[in-house]
């Protein structure tokens, strides 16, 4: 990632001095005098192929009056003593203010006249292309030096989009960085010129060749932000407000990412409604053919100006499109006609599992009841127009689905599976040629069509890691070249009240009218476990407020130790809780649905007060042995079992003395497995947790083979609801299917107190009420207490 701190310049070296003009530029006894002694050095210079400005090319002009610099520039003139020349100063100690001895308000570099606030190219080393800087300082050092103060513009290759990924972004387009240094004045090269556009203004013009610079770009927390709008220079707040906000979330799995998201929103005083999708390849697909026949029945305001869409452009993915055929009788021989009576949906995929992808509508037949209903490919109901157009109008007018513009907030996990670290052949080189990556191509894909105000993703650290963090800065790369604002944010999920570390990557997108939503501060002390790449350090989500009070971590006892004891084989997916609340977090992750402040979630059960989903996954009988030996001590695991030595060098191995004890099947106690897991050395296989712990993370695989997940006290892994406390779940919450799926949507969601914190952030945001430029928040709440409604709320 680039820093202009790290900027090099071909007239700097700590061997070579500053080729410039003679000692003072501005005294006019003194600027025709010629010293001889720099001679020698102008020749050294000229031979190493270094830019070298004869005295006449190099002056600076119209100095500023002495009270006035020292009200602009107050740091400069602190008068103290220096022990280092300026260019010392510059380059070895960051901290030090270069002091000065006059300010100008022009300067002539090689017979080019300069202002303060033009751009002009800098001079880099060679083979390079030559920087770009705003000159926002012309000044004399005490040491009679000609500097210029420069606030770097950065080429998408300089920011973190990086080199990989700056195809996505005009070449033309500059970033405005909040990076200011000072350099000799010499560096300056030529003038350019860069058009500054407004993101917001529908008519945009930018430059057939140059540059131009519509956002600018900030390293904390990798910060894209439109440059008129509540940015460096000065625009309006032009935020839009509708009466209803849709917020699409895609990869939804159990819906803990939109959920919190809407119960955040509405402690900040904004109500969400919420379409959940999984598919998102197929509803991508669907939402494009929407569109089109919208516009084939004339349903749309900007329709083109060729007129209705053709026929081959709602194509169905089989080479069929929606027209009337010729002849509208049945082939000879028919022995039956159909007669459709409605439509009444629509869907993209393959729903009668013939492998044959497309759009399809789920018909229901004259004279027939609902058993007989069926998907039909549109080619089928090709003589049905009527039927047809009549479905699409009445679906148009109940907003069935989404069409550009319609949708407020997207948001969404989508998976990349290609990144894991237990994929053996990940794609190194080319990560988004890897189908288990495609999603986010898809992801992005569908925010470009759609075109919401806002979009929050949400991935797994290792987006950043992987491949120099090839996927991240692709996500931010695809977002800025739709001139969304963008924001980068890591999040401990411990550091928001629930007793595991889980660390995720969030991005923020915004419309560039709109404020882009800030990181809340942590309320919990959770530290992270060393997962956070140092190429991203700038966007760790810290308190950095040393009198800040936050609150105790929670630990595992704290979330979980008044559940009733259950068995390895559970079989009720419903129980009586048979306890008493032990703890403020107990207390409140209890809560019945009517009491939880908008709870928004299709329930197909209604609030009985039970215990949901206090099942664990079976272990096989060998498994369920082998927990049984594992003692019920803090930090026990395979390697308490017998015949196992921990060597000088942390390995585990068998123990050569004695015979290898197995369990009733006949298998080894201690498996070859757990042995050889990270080459003898993780303490992880068969791990038993224990009360006053953080957990790590909750995962979706409920296997105590390589992770640690055996409860404190029983011999069995913990229960899905025991993950779900980690998450933050409420009570309240029954998840439906198989119990690996129950496991696996767990471990998939976003945290519960990071999603309300965020859309709590994201309220805030879509009044005007953040400060867009600072990128950290305060919360006024904590979790559990802000499940809680108030009597006031509507449910």
């Amino acid at each position: 990632m680039a820093r202009g701190s790290k900027r090099k310049f071909i007239i700097k070296e700590e061997s070579d001095p500053i080729i410039e003009e003679e000692p003072d530029l501005i005294s006019e006894e003194d600027s025709d005098e010629k010293n001889s002694d720099l001679k020698p050095l102008l020749d050294s210079q000229r031979k190493k192929g270094r830019k070298v400005i004869n005295n006449d090319e190099l002056r600076l002009l119209n100095p500023i009056p002495a009270n006035e610099a020292r009200e602009r520039w107050p740091l400069r003139y602190q008068d103290q003593p220096r022990s280092q020349s300026s260019t010392e100063t510059l380059y070895d100690s960051a901290e030090e203010i270069v002091q000065a001895k006059y300010h100008y308000a022009n300067a002539m570099v090689d017979s080019c006249l300069y202002k303060l606030g033009d751009t002009a190219y800098v001079q880099a080393e060679e083979g390079k292309p030559h920087y770009i800087a705003r000159i926002v300082e012309l000044f004399q050092t005490i040491d009679k030096q000609a500097y210029f103060k420069a606030q770097w513009f950065y080429r998408a290759e300089d920011t973190v989009i990086n080199e990989e990924n700056a195809a996505l972004i005009d070449k033309r387009r500059v970033f405005l960085s909040d990076m200011h240094d000072d350099n000799p004045l010499n560096c300056i090269v030529s003038k350019v010129e860069i058009a500054q556009i407004d993101l917001v203004v529908k008519e945009r013009t930018i430059p057939q060749s140059g540059f131009y610079c519509d956002m600018k770009y900030s390293l904390p927390y990798l910060t894209f932000k439109n440059i008129f709008h509540g940015g460096c220079f000065k625009g309006s707040n032009n935020n839009s407000s509708k009466p209803q906000k849709l917020l699409l979330d895609l990869y939804s799995g159990c819906g803990a990412m939109s959920i919190g998201i809407c119960m955040g929103a509405s402690l900040a005083g904004v109500d969400l409604v919420t379409v959940r999708k999984e598919g998102a390849e197929d509803f991508l697909c669907l939402i494009k053919k929407w569109q089109k026949l919208c516009k084939k029945f004339s349903l749309l305001d900007d329709q083109d100006d060729s007129g209705e869409t053709s026929d081959e452009e709602i194509d169905d993915g089989q080479g069929c499109t929606v027209s009337e055929q010729e002849d509208g009788e049945d082939d000879e021989g028919s022995e039956e006609v159909y007669e459709v009576e409605k439509i009444f949906d629509i869907c993209f995929g393959d729903p009668n599992k013939r492998k044959e992808r497309g759009l399809y509508f789920k018909v229901h037949w004259k004279g027939y009841d609902q058993t007989y209903e069926t998907w039909e490919p549109i080619r089928n109901l090709s003589n049905c127009k009527e039927k047809l157009k009549d479905f699409v109008r009445k679906g148009h007018k109940s907003n069935i689905l989404p069409l550009p513009g319609s949708v407020y907030f997207i948001c969404g996990g989508p998976p990349c599976q290609g990144v894991s670290g237990y994929n053996r052949y990940r794609n190194e080189k080319a990560p988004l040629d890897d189908e288990k990556n495609k999603q986010l191509m898809v992801f992005m894909d569908t925010i470009e069509h759609l075109q919401p105000r806002y979009i929050l993703m949400e991935n797994v650290v290792d987006i950043l890691k992987f491949a120099k963090g090839f996927l991240g800065r692709y996500a931010i790369g695809r977002l800025v070249s739709m001139n969304y604002q963008t924001r980068m944010g890591m999040m401990a999920a411990g550091s928001y009240g629930v007793p595991q570390c889980r660390v995720r990557v969030f991005l923020w997108g915004a419309h560039p009218s709109e404020k882009i939503p800030q990181y809340p501060f942590p309320t919990h002390e959770v530290v992270s476990r060393g997962l956070n790449p140092k190429e991203f350090e700038e966007i760790n989500v810290v308190h950095g407020k040393k009198d800040y009070r936050l609150e105790k971590a929670l630990n595992l006892g704290d979330a979980i130790s008044d559940l009733p004891q259950v068995g390895n084989d559970e079989k009720d997916k419903e129980r009586e809780y048979g306890t008493v609340a032990c703890t403020g977090f107990q207390k409140y992750i209890r809560l019945p649905r009517k009491d939880v402040i908008k709870l928004t979630v299709d329930s197909r059960h209604k609030s009985s007060g039970m215990l949901y989903d206090h099942q664990s996954l079976r272990l096989n009988a060998d498994d369920y042995e082998r927990v049984g030996y594992i003692p019920k001590k803090k930090g026990a695991n395979f390697r308490d079992l017998p015949g196992v030595l921990v060597n000088e060098d942390n390995r585990a191995e068998l123990d050569p003395t004695q015979e290898r004890k197995r369990v009733k099947s006949g298998k080894p106690l201690v498996p070859d497995y757990a042995i050889k897991f990270v080459k003898g050395k993780s303490t992880k296989p068969f791990g038993r947790l224990w009360m006053d712990e953080i957990v790590n993370t909750v995962v979706t695989r409920a296997e105590p083979h390589n992770q640690i997940i055996i409860h404190p006290s029983q011999d069995r892994v913990l229960t899905i609801r025991e993950n779900a406390r980690l998450q933050g779940f409420p009570d309240c919450y029954k998840l439906f299917g198989t119990i690996k799926e129950r496991y696996i949507q767990v471990g998939n969601a976003v945290a519960f107190p990071v999603s309300i914190a965020l859309g709590y952030a994201f309220g805030l945001a879509c009044q005007g009420k953040s400060q867009d430029d600072e990128p950290l928040m305060t919360l006024p709440f904590k979790f559990p207490q802000c499940l809680a409604r108030s009597s006031d709320d509507d449910n």
